[in-house]
């Protein structure tokens, strides 16, 4: 009796294999595994899961109407850097008004957003995604506010926002080129990667006036209509070369960096206007060390000079590496000349009143020079000197630029063909995204599967039946519970019971601070652990576990290892490794002082942890109270940072200032930006971490006794070393080392590392937090021990 509803049960489920609709409700979803998806009014648009790899799905916007090759174009994508799984995805508009793309129950992106009213989600003419209030049709979302790597007719692009380029032409991950209004009111490309970064176009070398911006209008706003007009309030403003026709068109930044508008002829997209004319002149194009040619027929290659080869072969933006070590004497080194050649940028001196050989052997002398330019320049009426530390956007450049590029005198006499350039065929492999995740299944038809569970389903009735009262009154079992969770967040639930029973009752108090009071205990399996009670239950089961399912994710060797957590009524308890020598602090202060290799080997291991933390993390963290209490030392004073990961979680595609409900932190170690209100980014943590190295450093003013140390004490510590460096020029002598230095390591530290080390902190410690370095430019700095800085 079952066949015909059964039957039709299946042909529901085929109709809804590819589902088209054009609002979806609150509290409904949008499946992957159907192929769900949102078109708009006039089917232009089309919103919906998209493969861009083997298993591998993000949430985007793109053009109903392929391409010739048979392609879509994507103009807006949710989740770029971190796509779902083929199975069990979906897109929801939760009933609490939160646009949420979730991946087997976890989730990957979130527009949060939150509203009482009842709302709807739907995809525009206009390809804008927005959610909606039902009564009055007011926005509380859209993805016009949140633009990938392209912008429609008429999407406005104001101040804030970011263009980012995809990483390659089959990889729509964040590239290495922005489009943003920078402080000065002017709309610029931006090059960024690995350290690097600089301003192409407008042309950086030209004023802004000199360029045809206005400065002076700060409401920043930016558009192109549907007729192929351009305005900017800078005053920057072009027409397509197909202006005048309402045509389907797009500004993009593409993934080499030029920002183009494409126009859609016979499903072709033709450029209708292109930012830089000259592509050899977008920075980094070609990576370190290369030199960038164009030919009209091959269009633009990148190659190595001689003495220089490439570092991947199967991607030309890596740029090239030296096949030689600078670290020789000046005698060793001769130039071979580059004519019309010119590397932009990265100059430590120039001078314009320099003979030849004057600026040849103001290289030579410099063991960091790469290279010389000598040059007439017009407008100072005289021959110009310029030494590069660095080679980058390099490119021919016509006369008057020469380039003299240093090389080892072997490599230079055998240069002899006049080759400038070591062009060679990049082997470009097909790289494809691939998710592999433990819940993947073998795939399946889905209408069979269907017929097959539903089956079972019906057959299972009976029995469910009969068990249904025995099940409906028994408890869940304690074990089967800490299981799932364990699964969840990575690590094992444990009961009130066990933490007291391993703690003694909280018996052995080995440390408090701010967040809580850490107990030693033993476990069942007779582990050590450290049990930290936080003080209050500020929240809720389900947000505390979304956090610890985090914290599970991360692992380094120089982060504390949490064993497990204890989530019952109001209790928040964290259980994780202990260490054998106890936090910094102590170490600092109590009779055991530390000797200077150890103390520049927590410098080290400090660092690495926090910037796999900011930049190498599945979600990126601030730490927000870094000070030496939440630093410990291990048996071999191996350093790890504690309490990671509990004071706020950041997405990694975040593009705005992160804000925080209240200041966190430690006082003596808290950056300005918490005390004056600025916004909240990693650098806090960049600050903090300097102020620790100052400490470990020198006796002056200790930031770890028991009372608190305001922020005048803090900056007079920063000054008095500020001014101590100022007093040698910047070239500190022994016996001034020794003023600054702690006498327990007096006789025992290398010159050059504790130069680097204080230089690093000082730099560190910067007012300015935008002069302040990444943490994992920290690391660099503090390994390139052999020189100083």
């Amino acid at each position: 009796m079952y066949l015909p509803f059964l039957f039709l049960l299946y042909l529901f489920n085929l109709a809804n294999v590819c589902s088209s609709q054009s609002v979806l409700t609150q509290g409904s979803s949008l499946f992957v595994e159907k192929n769900d998806h949102l078109l708009s009014p006039n089917r232009l648009y089309t919103a919906g899961f998209h493969q861009i790899g083997q298993n591998a799905y993000c949430f985007a916007i793109w053009f109903t109407q392929p391409m010739l090759d048979g392609k879509h174009t994507l103009v807006w994508i949710a989740n770029r850097d971190e796509p779902v799984n083929g199975k069990r995805s979906k897109f929801s508009l939760e009933k609490t008004g939160n646009l949420v793309l979730t991946d087997a129950s976890q989730r990957f992106w979130t527009s949060n957003t939150k509203s009482n009213s009842p709302l709807q989600l739907q995809l525009l003419d206009s390809g804008n995604l927005v959610v909606t209030h039902v009564h009055n049709q007011s926005y509380i979302w859209q993805s016009f506010s949140f633009p990938t790597d392209t912008i429609l007719p008429n999407q406005p692009f104001p101040r804030d926002t970011v263009l980012t380029s995809s990483r390659s032409l089959t990889n729509f991950s964040s590239g290495f080129y922005k489009l943003y209004f920078d402080n000065d009111n002017v709309i610029r490309l931006l090059y960024n990667r690995d350290g690097i970064a600089s301003v192409y176009w407008p042309r950086p070398w030209l004023l802004s006036w000199q360029a045809g911006r206005f400065t002076y209008n700060t409401t920043r706003f930016a558009s192109l209509d549907s007729k192929g007009l351009f305005l900017s309030s800078d005053s920057f403003t072009f027409n397509t070369s197909d202006f005048g026709e309402t045509l389907q068109r797009r500004l993009t930044l593409d993934v080499d960096g030029n920002l183009r508008v494409y126009t859609l002829s016979q499903k072709r997209w033709v450029v209708s206007w292109q930012a830089l004319s000259t592509t050899c002149a977008i920075h980094g194009v070609c990576g370190p060390n290369s030199l960038c040619t164009y030919h009209p027929e091959t269009g633009r290659t990148c190659g190595c000079m001689h003495g220089y080869k490439a570092k991947n072969r199967s991607d030309s933006s890596f740029g090239c590496v030296p096949t030689f070590d600078f670290n020789k004497d000046s005698e060793n080194y001769d130039f071979i000349k580059l004519p019309f050649v010119e590397f932009y940028g990265f100059d430590s001196q120039w001078s314009t009143r320099s003979s030849f050989k004057e600026c040849m052997k103001a290289c030579l002398d410099d063991s960091d020079c790469k290279a010389f330019q000598f040059s007439f320049d017009q407008s100072f009426g005289s021959f110009v000197c310029y030494i590069k530390l660095l080679l980058y956007n390099g490119f021919y450049k016509g006369t008057p630029f020469n380039t003299y590029l240093k090389l080892p005198k072997s490599d230079v006499l055998s240069y002899t063909d006049q080759k400038v350039v070591n062009e060679s065929k990049l082997d470009c492999s097909t790289s494809v995204i691939e998710i592999k995740r433990p819940y993947d299944e073998n795939s399946t038809n889905g209408s069979l599967k269907f017929m097959l569970w539903f089956s079972i389903i019906l057959g299972g009735i009976e029995v469910f039946c009969f068990l249904f009262f025995y099940y409906i009154t028994k408890k869940p079992s304690p074990t089967t519970t800490q299981t799932y969770l364990a699964i969840a967040t990575g690590f094992k639930r444990f009961t009130y019971d066990e933490i007291v029973k391993a703690s003694r009752s909280f018996r052995d108090e080995i440390g408090r601070g701010g967040g809580g009071i850490v107990y030693k205990g033993v476990l069942a399996d007779n582990r050590v652990v450290a049990i930290k009670r936080l003080h209050e239950a500020i929240q809720g089961e389900a947000e505390f576990l979304a956090e610890m399912s985090t914290i599970g994710r991360i692992n380094h060797r120089n982060l504390i290892d949490t064993y497990g957590y204890c989530a019952e009524g109001k209790h928040r308890i964290l259980v994780y490794e202990y260490m054998e020598n106890g936090s910094l602090a102590e170490n600092l202060l109590g009779a055991n002082q530390l000797d200077w290799r150890k103390r520049f080997e927590i410098a080290i291991g400090v660092a690495k942890g926090l910037a796999y933390l900011h930049e190498e993390c599945l979600e990126w963290v601030l730490h927000c109270d870094v000070k030496p209490h939440n630093i410990l030392l291990d048996a071999d004073y191996n350093a790890k940072v504690a309490d990671f990961g509990l004071s706020k979680l950041f997405h990694q595609d975040s593009t705005q200032d992160s804000a925080f409900s209240r200041i966190r932190g430690t006082r003596g170690y808290m950056a300005p930006e918490w005390l004056f209100n600025l916004p909240i980014t990693s650098k806090v943590d960049v600050y903090s971490y300097g102020m620790v190295v100052l400490e470990m450093i020198t006796p002056q003013n200790r930031l770890t006794r028991d009372q608190a140390t305001d922020y005048s004490e803090q900056k007079r510590l920063v000054s008095w070393i500020r001014e101590k460096v100022h007093e040698a020029s910047e070239s500190l002598v022994e016996t001034q080392i020794m003023e600054i230095l702690d006498p327990v390591m007096e006789e025992e530290f290398e010159k050059i590392e504790m130069k680097n080390l204080l230089r690093v902190a000082l730099k560190c410690v910067e007012e300015d937090k935008d002069a302040r370095p990444t943490m994992s430019e920290v690391v660099k700095m503090l390994l390139d021990s052999d020189k100083e800085l």
